[in-house]
């Protein structure tokens, strides 16, 4: 017959010298589930209003805010999949909402700006997203909000690739 112990093992029970991870305070998981639930709030908004996926607005934020990148470069910004942003990209500028320029020196490199209707889909969101923040964040004192903002940013730090 077999061993009580060996049989709940085979049937998925946890072995009582397992390590359990408890996802619900495991530090990766409960910043994914916050900011999945932060984005998708916000992005019905958008989405909703102009069309856009969170991944399409991310790539108008970015442009918004520094022109003249290559996807790569949006890539690299955002920490998106380099697929998600190509694929986001070649739909932006099928509606028009970015522009693509092929670099002068390098045929295959081509840098992406907000055209006109990009630029003003990007001035509607924004305040959107501003005052969207401004409300998730009322909750906190002017103290906490700091505190929250030094947090992430050493979070950010110590979760880079080493080079």
């Amino acid at each position: 017959m077999a061993n009580p112990s060996s049989s709940a093992r085979g049937r998925g029970q946890p072995d009582a010298d397992r390590v359990i991870l408890k996802l619900e305070h495991f530090l990766p998981y409960r910043l994914s589930v916050v900011s999945n639930h932060i984005s998708q709030t916000i992005a019905a908004v958008y989405a909703e209003r102009f069309g856009i996926s969170i991944t399409e607005w991310r790539v108008l934020a970015v442009l918004g805010r520094y022109p003249d990148l290559s996807a790569n470069g949006v890539a690299e910004r955002t920490a998106m999949d380099k697929v998600a942003v190509s694929r986001a990209v070649t739909r932006l500028a099928k509606t028009g909402l970015i522009e693509r320029e092929t670099h002068d020196a390098d045929r295959r490199r081509s840098v992406l700006r907000l055209s006109a209707d990009g630029l003003a889909v990007y001035d509607q969101v924004v305040p959107l997203t501003l005052d969207y923040e401004r409300d998730l964040l009322a909750g906190f004192s002017a103290e906490e909000r700091a505190t929250l903002d030094r947090l992430l940013t050493r979070l950010d730090l110590a979760s880079r690739p080493q080079s």
